[in-house]
């Protein structure tokens, strides 16, 4: 049947509130119709997900007896996709799970999209964040042959990076939420998240690069200079991540050396723990060419950091580590850089390096 589908879905509870992003489509993919029987699934296969399409709707929250406690609707963009922050409680119940429906396809008809639990922050918070492309796996995009590859294979065709996931899992055993943060275009969903359950990771919240940006005019966030540049994504991501679940008690943060992810985790450590004023802050990194903001980000942008920073005011004892991969070829390179950032160059002292 052509009708929607949800393809992703990401519900965080924490500090009474829930923040939901999620994804509809009814373009059904090769994945959708085969999910759960095949657990080496391509990125080709979902690259229907850049279908344009809106979607009204209708979010219940059902208490812990499963009553509805919350009935409301919301429109999505024109990509399927929308973000809403509600709160945790309703007349002094708590919801404890979510259902969606989709209500404009058809007419007087609630098509069910999937009953969902909430992730909930525990106490004390204790979240892990990872990149994923030369993190966890030794992915390669700089010929035409291998972005072919990349698209068409499963991730487990590409070597694993073993050091990355033992870091990774001791800190999941250890009680750490964990959360996948990559540039990847956001069709590579599927496959990643086959790839995490394959290797016994289990994050319930992956966070792409949304590449419908790139051609939507109104809706998108994303310009063309960010198709090579992933800084803004991924530090605007980090920081919204943050912002849904509550600046946590311990934050860990994984990347590699090969881009620009240590720039991007010491600029992100020196506002919560160096508590360096964000406009300051935002002012020196705005024209770094790993940014390099445009207009429309430098007000979006401008505007979480100083959320972020006034978190970090009120919980003082948030602590950060950070890993960052190199391996022998790059390993003196990346440990001797310096940035000619004195915010970013303050923090190298405290990055973690590992050889993988």
């Amino acid at each position: 049947m052509n009708r929607p589908y949800l393809v992703n879905f990401s519900a965080i509870a924490s500090d009474s509130r829930i923040s939901i992003k999620a994804h509809v489509t009814d373009s059904i993919t090769a994945i959708l119709a085969k999910r759960g029987k095949n657990p080496n699934s391509s990125p080709i296969q979902s690259i229907k997900l850049f279908a344009k399409k809106s979607f009204r709707i209708k979010v219940q929250g059902l208490s812990e007896e499963n009553v509805v406690i919350f009935d409301r609707e919301y429109d999505t963009d024109d990509y399927g996709i929308f973000e809403l922050a509600i709160s945790q409680s309703i007349n002094s119940q708590n919801i404890k799970n979510l259902r969606l429906f989709e209500v404009r396809s058809f007419e007087g008809v609630f098509i069910h999209l999937g009953s969902l639990i909430p992730m909930e922050i525990k106490s004390p918070k204790k979240i892990v964040i990872s990149d994923f492309d030369k993190t966890l796996v030794e992915t390669k995009y700089s010929s035409l042959k291998e972005v072919y590859y990349s698209l068409n294979r499963p991730l487990s065709y590409f070597p694993t990076i073993e050091p990355s996931i033992e870091i990774l899992r001791n800190y999941i055993n250890n009680d750490f939420q964990p959360f996948i943060l990559s540039a990847s275009p956001h069709f590579y969903e599927n496959a990643i998240r086959d790839w995490l359950y394959q290797n016994k990771i289990f994050a319930g919240s992956i966070f792409l690069k949304d590449y419908r940006d790139f051609i939507s005019i109104f809706n998108g966030d994303l310009s063309r200079k960010d198709l090579k540049r992933h800084g803004y994504y991924k530090l605007n991501q980090l920081v919204e991540i943050l912002l849904m679940t509550g600046l946590p008690d311990e934050l860990v943060l994984i990347g590699d050396g090969f881009e620009s992810d240590t720039f991007i985790y010491l600029t992100l450590r020196s506002l919560i723990i160096d508590r360096t004023d964000p406009w300051k802050l935002w002012k020196s990194i705005k024209n770094n060419s790993i940014f390099s903001l445009n207009n429309k980000q430098d007000s979006h942008f401008l505007t979480k950091f100083y959320r972020l920073s006034e978190l970090s005011r009120l919980k003082r004892d948030t602590r950060i580590e950070i890993f960052i991969r190199t391996n022998p070829e790059n390993d003196l390179e990346i440990k001797d850089r310096v940035f000619d950032n004195p915010y970013v160059q303050a923090g190298r002292s405290y990055i973690n390096y590992y050889t993988g």
